[in-house]
């Protein structure tokens, strides 16, 4: 009986976790849309937010929105002309493109986290978060909107699944 529990808890951490990550993730877009917002508001009446410690942004200044209005630099002197860069294949971040297979990873993440917590091997987690770290440590020095996506997803997976692991223990597995 303890194996059908423990394979309810398994499943219920890894494949019930996504719409609760995904909630989440809404949710952070929701306030984030909503602070950009109040923070355009602030701007036209002439309060400077940049400087606003308290002000939460997720754009990624380096990553220009729309290719074509990037700069671009100065030709000096004669020199033959360079054919322009074609707007399609500037580098620009998408949320497409952020955290590729971050849906297939957290799965496993919330079932590798739900089996340490019920195996009692909780130091097991920190092998899970090392891996993804080191895993993803290039795409997140070089983006912050992919760091906090990040972030949110990992922290948003780990209790999902420590809480379902919790619950199937204390209810189910005594």
């Amino acid at each position: 009986m303890n194996a059908l529990w423990i394979t309810l808890a398994l499943l219920a951490a890894g494949f019930a976790g996504w719409p609760v990550t995904a909630l989440v993730f809404r949710l952070a877009r929701t306030i984030d849309e909503r602070a950009d917002a109040a923070g355009t508001d602030a701007v036209s009446a002439g309060a400077d937010t940049a400087e606003d410690p308290a002000a939460d942004s997720t754009v990624d200044p380096g990553v220009p929105a729309d290719p074509a209005t990037a700069q671009q630099p100065p030709q000096q002197g004669p020199q033959s002309p360079e054919p322009a860069p074609d707007p399609a294949a500037a580098e620009t971040v998408t949320s497409a493109r952020i955290l590729r297979g971050g849906a297939i990873i957290g799965v496993l993440e919330r079932v590798a986290v739900c089996l340490a917590i019920l195996a009692g091997q909780p130091v097991a987690i920190a092998y899970v978060v090392a891996i993804k770290g080191l895993g993803r440590f290039a795409e997140l020095k070089g983006t912050p909107v992919a760091a906090e996506r990040f972030i949110i997803g990992t922290l948003t997976s780990m209790l999902w699944a420590a809480g379902i692991a919790a619950l199937a223990k204390v209810l189910f597995l005594g």
